[in-house]
C-alpha cells in the first residue's frame, strides 16, 4: 500500500470538497470535475507541487517502456527502409551543360 503524508492526504480531502461544491476545474480545458478519480488526481498533483511526500507516478513507468519497446521496433525497421530506398533509387542520367545563347535586342536609337 502506497504511504502518503498527512499533507497530501488534505489536499486531496480539498480537492473532494471542491469537486463535490462544483468549484474544481480540471487544468487543462478548464471544465468542471465530475469524476471522484479525477479528484484525487488533482490533489495528489497539488501535493506534490507544494513538496508532500506522495509516491512517484505509476504510468511514467509504463510510459517510459512504451517509448523503449517503440524505439526498437523504430531501429528493426530502418535497415529494411534503407534497403528499399537503394533498390528505388535508379543512377541518374547526366545531363549536358546547356549553353546560353544571348539575345539580340534591337537598338533603341534606330529608327
Amino acid at each position: 500500500m502506497a504511504k502518503y503524508s498527512k499533507k497530501a492526504q488534505e489536499y486531496v480531502a480539498s480537492a473532494m470538497d471542491r469537486m463535490k461544491k462544483g468549484t474544481l476545474r480540471s487544468g487543462g480545458s478548464g471544465d468542471k470535475v465530475k469524476n471522484s478519480k479525477q479528484a484525487v488526481a488533482i490533489g495528489l498533483s497539488e501535493a506534490r507541487e507544494k513538496g508532500a511526500k506522495v509516491p512517484v507516478k505509476k504510468s511514467v513507468a509504463k510510459k517510459s517502456a512504451a517509448k523503449k519497446s517503440t524505439a526498437k521496433k523504430a531501429a528493426s525497421k530502418k535497415p529494411a527502409m534503407k534497403k528499399a530506398m537503394a533498390k528505388k533509387a535508379a543512377p541518374k542520367k547526366k545531363v549536358s551543360a546547356k549553353k546560353s545563347v544571348e539575345k539580340k535586342t534591337p537598338m533603341k536609337n534606330q529608327r
